[in-house]
């Protein structure tokens, strides 16, 4: 059933408010913070910080806190790029789920104003490609280091957003709700589960403030692209609550020129028109905070998302009517704090969530409404034993259940997994070892992921990190059996593996600009080695169905450097070299590339101005990359030319005018189907936020509340 009354509606509202120019700061910077609330300053691998205000109550946490709260200092290479000031990392975070792996940090509230979707914050990341299949609300997934889309994780506040059929689409999780995204490239079996075979994507959404505010923000630009949404947060029921409403829309067609006969010199070109590239849709975040006695907070989280968008088919098979329906509700709790003394911590978490999915106008072969069921809970503690060693544990159980009411299918099963992860901090601090493995059991597969990690600090500011292990992914139902929308089943499909291995070589400068290092530079390796590869190909005329590659290996360099010379001016580049080989028998595929994973991606970042006024710039490359397995179709390569400016131009409240324009030199690229994707497009944004009472003191939950104990 099309949800396009409520969508409008959600529009409707969301437009008619301002918006806002800065993000939300954190209110608890502290000890006892899980991921989704602490505030990350940039480090070697982390995006810029935003806004003094997030600063100034970062700060503030700090300084309330207690004299036993012990600092944990940030040696290079030996955790990850996320500083924290004086406050160890919380228990939930990515550096203290994972000491030695490579962690980047994008600082969604520093991007605010420039127009863009999840997937576009996250492709400017090194290792990062993004398989995209149109403009706004068409799907878009993650390639991590040349593992497929199924193959990365992907979590909202920890709740796994990865459906059955293992694609986590970024279009459903709008920019709007995003504080920041924390991104594990890597095998993440060992401390995530069966899919992490390229890595995790963790999608921390805004927290709710302790003081009283409202803020909106409006978005309009090329083909009558509207977006908006509005919050209000602030005390609520002895803790801290947010409501956020959002909501979208696009025409998303634009004129394009073809070439029916590329082989031939100066055949004349056709006008032709990206038709059925609309797209509407919107949602609700709810999330209430509160501390507990004793130092403990319990976190509560409901998201509900809704959206519609038109299905193009392909160039050669161009549709005329079919749509595709999507809905997701997710709940969250999680409490978290201290276990007793001797600094033990321990948190738990439940989560639920609802994925819905229709393909209507008469597609062929479509099937009925489809319903994805899953809910789970997870429990961890954390024991330190003696300074320098600690023992991390987690037991997790879920379940899921696809329902299609066409056909009366119906699939489910169970799985659960035990994690141990062991921290040995060696000569002083200056050597971590951290070994983990995890034992899973997902529908009849038994799956074990062990992994080896180190860092070191070698003087300085120089820092060695490493990493060794093996992930797995089990097929599920959906992908053996199940047909999802225009994705077929395939039920010869076998659990792929992955061995893997990383390196890489830190260095942050002792000089610090606002807190960051005035100079960085991070330069690594990896490689893996893929048994039964599941990818999805397409599968004329307008289907993709997974296949099993045989074996396939991949390698490449990651290089990544930032610059702060003065506090009003920042650079980043990084460079991306992946080679990928299919190593399955069959000759019209053995030793070519996989599809979808272009050799070389280069970005390149420069933001100059305070606040009041400022300019940004940025060049995406990506080199062409193939579509199919016989290397006989592909994509051409792309650069993506953007600029931008922003000016707060009042106070009390703030306004904000953000001017953004796209694909400057207008760039044709296509997408997996063979449509273009957009080229030039210009956006205005006008943000408002009101602090209720900005010159208030900091509440008392904010300025003593207990902490947990430092490890």
């Amino acid at each position: 059933m099309r949800r396009t009354f409520l969508v409008g509606h959600l529009v409707c509202l969301a437009l008619s408010l301002p918006a806002n120019a800065r993000a939300q700061a954190s209110d608890d910077a502290d000890a006892g913070t899980p991921p989704e609330h602490v505030e990350p300053t940039a480090g070697v691998e982390a995006m810029p910080v935003g806004g003094d205000e997030a600063n100034s109550d970062a700060m503030r946490d700090v300084e309330a806190s207690p004299p036993e709260v012990a600092v944990e200092p940030e040696r290079p290479g030996a955790r990850s790029t996320v500083v924290r000031g004086k406050s160890p990392p919380p228990p939930d975070s990515p550096e203290r789920r994972d000491p030695t792996g490579a962690i980047t940090v994008i600082d969604a509230t520093a991007r605010t104003g420039e127009a863009r979707d999840s997937a576009e914050l996250l492709v400017g990341s090194v290792g990062l490609a993004v398989q995209d299949s149109g403009g706004y609300g068409q799907s878009k997934s993650l390639v991590v280091r040349g593992a497929a889309s199924n193959g990365v994780l992907v979590f909202l506040d920890g709740i796994p957003l990865n459906g059955a059929g293992g694609m986590a689409d970024l279009s459903q999780v709008p920019a709007a709700l995003v504080e920041r995204f924390e991104v594990l490239r890597g095998g993440a079996g060992a401390r995530y589960g069966s899919g992490g075979l390229g890595g995790a994507v963790n999608i921390v959404t805004r927290a709710p403030s302790a003081q009283a505010r409202a803020s909106g923000e409006v978005t309009y630009g090329s083909w009558n692209t509207a977006l908006g949404h509005v919050a209000v947060t602030g005390p609520l029921l002895d803790g801290h609550g947010l409501v956020l409403l959002h909501a979208g829309r696009s025409d998303g067609d634009f004129a394009y020129e073809l070439d029916e006969l590329p082989a031939v010199d100066d055949n004349p070109v056709t006008a032709e028109a990206r038709a059925r590239n609309d797209a509407q849709g919107g949602g609700v975040l709810l999330r209430y905070r509160r501390r507990l006695p004793g130092g403990s907070r319990l976190d509560v989280l409901s998201e509900l998302a809704l959206e519609d968008r038109a299905i193009p088919g392909t160039v050669q098979n161009p549709q005329s009517a079919g749509r595709q329906d999507l809905d997701r509700l997710s709940l969250g709790v999680r409490w978290s704090g201290a276990l007793g003394g001797a600094g033990t911590q321990g948190s738990a978490r439940g989560f639920f969530r609802r994925d819905g999915l229709e393909v209507t106008g008469g597609l062929l072969g479509a099937g009925g409404p489809q319903r994805h069921l899953v809910g789970g809970v997870e429990l961890e503690g954390r024991l330190p034993l003696g300074g320098a060693h600690t023992l991390t544990t987690t037991v997790a159980s879920s379940g899921e259940q696809v329902t299609e009411a066409r056909g009366s299918q119906s699939a489910g099963w169970w799985r659960g997994s035990v994690m141990a992860m062991d921290e040995w901090a060696l000569f002083g601090g200056v050597l971590d070892v951290v070994p983990s493995l995890r034992l899973e059991r997902v529908g009849p597969y038994w799956l074990f992921s062990p992994k080896l990690g180190a860092a070191v600090s070698l003087g300085g500011g120089f820092g060695l990190r490493a990493n060794a292990g093996q992930s797995h992914r089990a097929p599920s139902f959906l992908e053996l059996y199940i047909r999802q929308g225009t994705l077929l089943p395939n039920p010869g499909l076998k659990p792929e593996r992955a061995l893997y291995a990383d390196t890489a070589l830190v260095w942050d400068s002792e000089e610090t600009v606002s807190g960051a290092p005035r100079w960085s530079a991070t330069a690594g390796g990896f490689a893996a080695l893929y048994e039964n590869l599941i990818a999805y190909e397409l599968y004329p005329p307008m289907m993709a169905r997974p296949y099993n590659f045989d074996a396939a290996r991949v390698w490449g360099v990651e290089l990544e450097g930032e610059a702060r010379p003065f506090s009003w001016l920042s650079a980043s580049g990084s460079y991306t070299w992946l080679r990928t080989q299919n190593r399955l028998g069959d000759p019209r595929y053995y030793n070519q590339d996989l599809p979808y994973r272009p050799r070389h991606k280069w970005v390149g970042r420069v933001r100059a101005g305070p606040d009041w006024l400022n300019a940004r710039t940025e060049v995406l490359y990506q080199a062409a990359q193939l579509v199919n397995r016989t290397g006989t179709r592909d994509l051409p390569s792309r650069t993506l030319w953007s600029v931008g400016a922003s000016s707060t131009f009042l106070h009390a409240p703030d306004v904000t005018l953000s001017v953004e324009v796209k694909n400057l030199l207008d760039s044709r690229a296509q997408d997996f189907t063979g449509f273009p994707l957009p080229g030039r497009a210009a956006y205005a944004t006008l943000a408002v936020a009101f602090d209720a009472n900005p010159a208030s003191p900091p509440s008392s939950e904010d300025s003593h509340a207990p902490r947990s104990p430092s490890p």
